[in-house]
C-alpha cells in the first residue's frame, strides 16, 4: 500500500514513476533513476584527499598509532605494507612530494631485510643492536616535539583567540621638545665666544664677577617673556670674562630647574625659558 501511494504522489506531482524507490540525483529539481550515457567527467574533476601527514615519521607514527601497535616492537611487514600503499597513492599525484616518503621507504624495507638476517655478536660478544632501534628513537622524539607543539597551539594566540585591546587617547596640549645635547650647548657657546672675539678690544682690568648676580639678570630678563634666543643673553661688548660669567649662571639655573634650554626640533637654534611659564 505505501509502494501505491508513494507512485500515486509522484504522478499527481508530475513526476515520472520512481523505479525501485531510488533516484541516483535530482536534476533541475526532477529526480533522476540512470546515468545518461554520454556523460563525460574530466579526469582531474574528483580527487580523494587522504589523511594529510607534515612528513614520513608522522605518516609512520599514525600507522602504529591507529592499529595501537606497540611502538618498541613494531610489526615490520605490517607498517611497511600499509606505509608503501599509502605512498603509491601519492607518488600518483605528485612525484616530487613522494621523494621524501620514499626514502622512509627504502628504511623499512632495509630494517625488515635485516631483521631476516641472522643477528651478528659483537667481538665483546654482545648481542647487535635491534635494526628499529635508531628508527624507534626517531619516532619517540618525533611524537614528543608533536605533543609539545600541540600543547603549544592550545594557549591563547593575539590575533586568534583574543585581540589587544586599542584606546584612543587625546594628544597632550603640552609640547614635547627635544633634549638639548651638551655638545649642541658647547656649539652654540663656541659660536657666540668666536663672534664676541671679533668686535673686542684688548683691555686689561680687574673686575669682581658674581655667578648669583648674573643669575638673577638672567632670570629678571627672562621675566615676562615666553622665551628669548640663547645668544641675546649675552652682552659681548662687557667682554669675555662676563660671558663666561653669563654662561656659568645659565648651567646654575639649569641644573636647578628654574630655566629650560631646549630647541623647537633637532639642530634647530637654542632658546631659553622660565621652567615654570607655560608655553
Amino acid at each position: 500500500m505505501a509502494v501505491a501511494e508513494t507512485d500515486r504522489r509522484a504522478r499527481a506531482a508530475g513526476s515520472p514513476e520512481v523505479v525501485d524507490q531510488i533516484a541516483l540525483a535530482r536534476l533541475y529539481g526532477e529526480p533522476l533513476f540512470a546515468l545518461p550515457t554520454d556523460l563525460y567527467i574530466p579526469p582531474d574533476a574528483l580527487e580523494v584527499f587522504l589523511e594529510t601527514f607534515e612528513g614520513p615519521l608522522d605518516l609512520l607514527l599514525y600507522l602504529i598509532r591507529r592499529q595501537n601497535f606497540n611502538i618498541l616492537d613494531i610489526p615490520m611487514a605490517d607498517v611497511t605494507r600499509q606505509y608503501l600503499a599509502y605512498v603509491e597513492q601519492i607518488r600518483k599525484r605528485n612525484l616530487e612530494l613522494a621523494a621524501e616518503y620514499l626514502l622512509m621507504a627504502a628504511m623499512l624495507i632495509e630494517i625488515k631485510s635485516r631483521m631476516l638476517l641472522p643477528p651478528r655478536r659483537s667481538e665483546e660478544g654482545k648481542e647487535a643492536e635491534d635494526p628499529r632501534a635508531a628508527l624507534v628513537r626517531r619516532l619517540l622524539e618525533y611524537e614528543q616535539m608533536k605533543l609539545a607543539a600541540a600543547r603549544l597551539d592550545r594557549l591563547p594566540q593575539l590575533g586568534r583567540d583574543f585581540l589587544r585591546g586599542q584606546v584612543h587617547m587625546e594628544q597632550s596640549l603640552t609640547p614635547s621638545y627635544p633634549e638639548v645635547d651638551a655638545s649642541e650647548l658647547r656649539d652654540a657657546w663656541l659660536d657666540i665666544h668666536k663672534r664676541a672675539k671679533l668686535t673686542q678690544h684688548h683691555t686689561i682690568r680687574r673686575e669682581e664677577l658674581s655667578v648669583r648676580e648674573h643669575m638673577s639678570q638672567v632670570l629678571r630678563r627672562l621675566q615676562g617673556r615666553r622665551f628669548a634666543m640663547f645668544e641675546d643673553l649675552f652682552d659681548a661688548d662687557r667682554g669675555p670674562q662676563v660671558m663666561v660669567v653669563t654662561f656659568i649662571a645659565m648651567l646654575e639655573l639649569a641644573r636647578e630647574h628654574l630655566i629650560e634650554i631646549t630647541q623647537a626640533e633637532a639642530f634647530a637654534p637654542l632658546y631659553v625659558r622660565l621652567a615654570w611659564q607655560p608655553s
